[in-house]
């Protein structure tokens, strides 16, 4: 690095300030400039971000071993730590972990490439995942063997990346890369999620016979029979109260004010399943921020070992990892009062970083347009 020295926290974000102010170029030319200085620049942050990440869970283990906390202790919740920094789901933030902990430890000339902005975060994640089979000293040769050259990978492709690195695997290990294959093969599934903008059409394509014939042989239903479904209905004050038609309602309701729903109480230790229900329709998916995994746990905000109550205000929905990580040491979480507004969950971590995560409005009554107020007074005057 020569004489540079590297800057302070300070002079990064006043750099971030400054590089928000640029806009449209105005020439072609000059824009491909920009574009590729900027693209070297990503690149050089995904390499000090992996630095400063392993450095950060080092530090945290390094902690909590000094204070004779037990091993399985040692790394509990620093994955999502690192996720929250970065504003992505604890899924991610283990990705970024393993990730860096590779390149930093294991792959020089990757981290180097990196660096120097001749290498992106994904190729260079691709790296790390095609030789995720091999021992430590045979990731560092095909770590050698392909970055230690700017020149043998300039130019090339993701694929013929990937197949640089496979063929180096099987030379150097080829029962590791039969190992990776038949574990893959054992633990092989179909999974699905909803697309955007999907909709009925002329027929199925082949995905789509592929998923119903999936639910026709896992449900021993056909797809058209469709499967029982509960509809959970939210409603305000006005609809609640307004008009004469029978039916048979959950008592769930929603406050006019902040579209929060209102608290129920429970004397047990675990939430009631009606309770349970409550938190699923309020939080909808973990509340942990950035992750929008689907609720496994009903978690105490404040614990119980703490006093914390079963109730609404102090219930929190949360999938299994963000459950975990917040049971682990240094890590906070208080339930936040403020009148009129939706629930708020304050989580701090072992840094002594804070984040606040607040429910999704609910549906808030509609208002009537001038014509049905019209109608409506002529009816009550009738």
């Amino acid at each position: 690095m020569g004489d540079v020295v590297a800057p302070d926290l300070d002079e990064l974000r006043a750099f971030t300030a400054r590089l928000r102010c640029v806009g449209p170029c105005g020439e072609a030319g000059l824009g491909i400039e920009w574009l590729d200085a900027v693209e070297s620049l990503k690149s050089v942050g995904c390499a000090v971000q992996a630095v400063v990440t392993d450095d950060v869970a080092a530090c945290m283990r390094e902690d909590r071993k000094a204070r004779g906390l037990p091993r399985a202790e040692w790394g509990r919740g620093i994955a999502s730590q690192i996720a929250l920094a970065r504003r992505e789901s604890p899924s991610r933030g283990g990705r970024h972990l393993g990730f860096a902990q590779a390149v930093v430890h294991e792959m020089p000339h990757t981290l180097a490439l990196l660096r120097s902005g001749r290498l992106n975060e994904w190729r260079a994640t691709l790296l790390v995942r095609e030789t995720a089979c091999l021992s430590a000293a045979d990731r560092a040769v095909v770590d050698r063997r392909l970055c230690s050259d700017p020149d043998v990978l300039d130019g090339v492709g993701d694929r013929g990346l990937v197949a640089k690195a496979k063929a180096l695997a099987v030379e150097l290990d080829a029962a590791a890369v039969v190992r990776r294959h038949r574990k893959a093969v054992s633990e092989r599934r179909v999974t699905t999620r909803p697309a955007p903008d999907t909709g009925e059409s002329g027929g199925r394509t082949r995905n789509q016979l592929m998923v119903d014939l999936l639910f026709a042989r896992g449900t021993g239903a056909d797809v058209g029979s469709g499967v029982p479904v509960a509809v959970n209905l939210v409603v305000s004050d006005e609809t609640l109260l307004a008009g004469e038609s029978e039916a048979t309602l959950r008592l769930i309701y929603a406050c006019p004010l902040s579209g929060s729903l209102t608290a129920m109480e429970s004397q047990s230790r675990t939430f009631p399943k009606s309770l349970r229900k409550l938190i699923d329709l309020r939080d909808r998916t973990c509340r942990t921020p950035w992750c929008d995994a689907p609720i496994r746990h009903h978690d105490h905000i404040l614990s119980r070992r703490n006093k914390g109550a079963t109730t609404a205000h102090n219930g929190a929905g949360l999938c299994a990892a963000c459950n975990y990580a917040k049971e682990g040491d240094g890590w906070t979480a208080r339930p936040v009062r403020r009148h009129g507004r939706t629930h708020l969950v304050d989580l701090g971590t072992p840094t002594g970083h804070h984040y606040r995560s607040a429910a999704p409005r609910l549906p808030s009554a509609a208002r009537p347009s001038e014509i049905e107020a019209i109608l409506t007074a002529h009816l009550r005057a009738s």
